[in-house]
């Protein structure tokens, strides 16, 4: 890829800017405050976008900086670049109220998408993070963000295992560990679930065992009153039988009160006297016989009659209680009725019961939340295994290329750069081994160049363009000339930003032909 042309047609200072852009080294030169940043940044939105920032984050954002100073609501601009022979030409409106982008491709007038992805195709999967942190250096920024190492781990991951660099390790990683938590959630709610269920079994079983005692009490007090009436009617037949029968009741009929033979043996009795006794002594006997015959036949007569209640005896109907008032009849069904309650409650008792030790056990569910949750971890496990053995091989190319540029570039001062997996560097001099912390201000410089364009190589698909933005303050001249020397060699589109006319100077010493543009 090559950017031909940038317009800034309304961008932070400039206003309808034309810079024209050639192969090899552009140099852009310009003093201080002339823009250089600026146009830097607007490479950069041209390419990526500028998203508005939200409360406080608002007030130093890009899109608040680089605001047009002349009629801010015009803020727009276009960037034409070269990519597979044809010219592609992005226009975008960055205003907050008209937004809008657009990617046409100027050979057959074909416009493309780039919400579905086809600038970032273009650009060989380039992102703005990897794009800060590898061919684009901002002004004193030379030192990458540790978002290059995960990006390096992707790296390594995506091609020593499948040969491209589409899949984020990271992100898979961490998508794996969402779904562990999420298991680990639907295990914990399911649980938490399945208590509450068990503690609504549990008050409803107490429930029915009370109404199981409650029956079983009430039923015990109707078998009681049951039993009770019953040995108080056969205690009370007995008595009256006792008291009003004798031999001649037995024999007579229950609807007769005198019997027919008792009224002739009566007879007999006050008749016989005269027989036995002479007179008048028998008269007298025969009288008073006949006297006690009569008693005894007014007695019967007055057996079967239904006595009338007396007060006492009607105030004490009124307060006897109700069960004594319902029939013996009421209280056998009220019984079966009870009985056959009780049944059913003792039966709904014994099935929740039964679900409560389903609860108890260890169900085929809670079973695969954990089965799916082992098999998560194993997965993360496998692939930070295999992350790591990649990054293993990765780090050893990382540590020839980054070593190599900067041998180059440093003369062959330092033969060999050690790097591990957080990026911290060490250098090797002389079979030494020096720490970031004991060289110079450029020398560190040099090394996150260096890293910056190792990482450059091997992350991106696509050749693209090396933007510098007074990137080479603190090099001295031999080590500016060796790395515009490595630059130059890499056949890369380089857009160097300076205000010094070091860059300029050392590359026509060198002979090596460069397009200089004035900002």
């Amino acid at each position: 890829m090559k950017i031909c042309e940038l317009i800034l047609k309304s961008y932070g200072k400039f206003s309808g800017r034309h810079i024209e852009l050639g192969d090899g080294i552009n140099v852009l030169y310009g003093e201080n405050e002339s823009g250089k940043s600026t146009i830097h940044a607007f490479i950069r939105g041209m390419l990526f976008g500028m998203e508005r920032g939200r409360g406080r984050a608002a007030v130093n954002d890009a899109f608040s900086i680089y605001e047009p100073w002349e009629n801010p609501n015009y803020y727009s601009g276009t960037l034409r670049f070269e990519s597979g022979e044809k010219i592609f030409r992005i226009d975008r409106n960055f205003d907050r109220y008209s937004r809008r982008a657009e990617l046409i491709c100027e050979n057959d007038g074909e416009q493309l998408s780039i919400e579905d992805g086809d600038l970032t195709m273009l650009l060989g999967g380039l992102q703005a993070e990897s794009y800060d942190n590898t061919i684009s250096v901002r002004q004193m920024k030379v030192q990458t963000g540790q978002s290059l190492a995960g990006e390096l781990r992707n790296f390594a991951m995506n091609c020593y295992t499948s040969g491209a660099s589409g899949i984020d390790l990271e992100e898979a990683i961490q998508r794996l560990q969402e779904k562990r938590r999420e298991q680990e959630r639907s295990a914990k709610d399911f649980l938490v679930e399945k208590q509450q269920k068990r503690e609504m079994i549990e008050q409803e079983a107490s429930y029915v065992w009370r109404d199981v005692h409650r029956l079983e009490g009430e039923k015990n007090s109707l078998e009681e009153e049951l039993e009770h009436r019953k040995e108080k009617e056969e205690h009370e037949k007995t008595d009256r039988e006792d008291v009003n029968k004798g031999m001649m009741d037995e024999l007579r009929p229950d609807k007769w009160r005198i019997h027919p033979f008792e009224i002739i043996l009566f007879a007999v009795i006050i008749v016989l006297p005269f027989a036995l006794v002479s007179r008048p002594w028998s008269y007298l006997i025969s009288i008073i016989l006949f006297l006690l015959s009569v008693i005894y036949v007014w007695n019967r007569m007055k057996v079967g009659k239904r006595p009338e209640k007396t007060e006492p005896e009607k105030m004490l109907e009124e307060i006897t209680p109700q069960e004594e008032k319902i029939s013996t009849e009421q209280l056998e069904w009220s019984c079966r009725h009870l009985a056959a309650e009780l049944k059913e409650k003792r039966i709904q008792y014994e099935n929740l019961q039964e679900k409560l030790e389903e609860l108890d056990e260890v169900g085929a569910d809670y079973r695969a939340y954990g089965r799916k949750k082992d098999a998560i971890g194993l997965a993360i496990e496998r692939l930070q295994e295999l992350s790591a053995d990649m990054q293993k091989r990765m780090r050893k190319e990382l540590d020839q290329n980054i070593s190599e540029i900067m041998c180059e570039i440093t003369n062959g001062k330092y033969e060999k750069i050690l790097i591990d997996d957080e990026l911290h560097v060490s250098l090797m001099s002389g079979g030494r081994r020096i720490a970031m912390e004991q060289v110079s201000r450029g020398t560190v410089e040099q090394v996150y160049f260096a890293l910056r364009m190792a990482a450059g190589n091997m992350l991106q698909e696509e050749e693209l363009p090396i933007i510098l933005d007074d990137t080479f303050a603190f090099y001295d001249d031999e080590r500016l000339r060796a790395t515009l020397r490595w630059l130059a060699k890499s056949g890369r589109q380089v857009i160097i930003f300076t205000c010094q006319n070091r860059e300029e100077q050392l590359l026509k010493n060198m002979r090596i032909p460069i397009k200089r543009e004035e900002i």
